[in-house]
């Protein structure tokens, strides 16, 4: 059966994933190192993890598989669940695949070292507003079709 793992630290789009899930009868899972209430939905369950670099992400990466989509802006941590046969859609909607996270995990290196070199670089992040929450919608639920075919 298909889950959908959430990476609920800083995600800000546990609602609107969850009535996805809800819609679709599916099992969700908020993994996060603390800070959020449980939620009242049966469907949707809260692991807490300890605190520790990457310790919902190693918690995740452990119980993904094929049939299964992940929601994180994390791409080391997407890396590792879609070479576990998990999908992995981002909060912005954008879905990352075999073909297209080795070019993102390059990249996201890249401006990590301009960075560190050049403290005064800093990115500007976009807003997250009502578009980037449709466009995840939308994306969500094409990925979740796809999950409950392979799971």
């Amino acid at each position: 059966m298909t889950t959908l793992y959430i990476d609920a630290d800083a995600c800000p789009v546990k609602s609107e994933a969850e009535r996805v899930a809800t819609r679709l009868r599916l099992p969700m899972v908020l993994v996060c190192n603390g800070g959020l209430r449980p939620p009242a939905n049966p469907l949707v369950s809260l692991v807490i993890v300890p605190e520790g670099p990457d310790a919902a992400d190693q918690w995740i990466a452990a119980h993904c598989g094929p049939g299964d989509v992940v929601v994180t802006t994390d791409l080391p941590l997407a890396d590792r669940c879609l070479k576990a046969g998990a999908q992995v859609v981002q909060p912005d909607g954008e879905v990352l695949t075999p073909a297209n996270i080795g070019p993102r995990l390059a990249t996201r290196d890249l401006m990590q070292d301009i960075r560190a070199a050049d403290p005064f670089h800093q990115g500007r992040g976009g807003g997250f507003g009502k578009a980037e929450r449709a466009r995840f919608l939308q994306s969500l639920d094409r990925v979740m079709a796809a999950a409950q075919r392979i799971g």
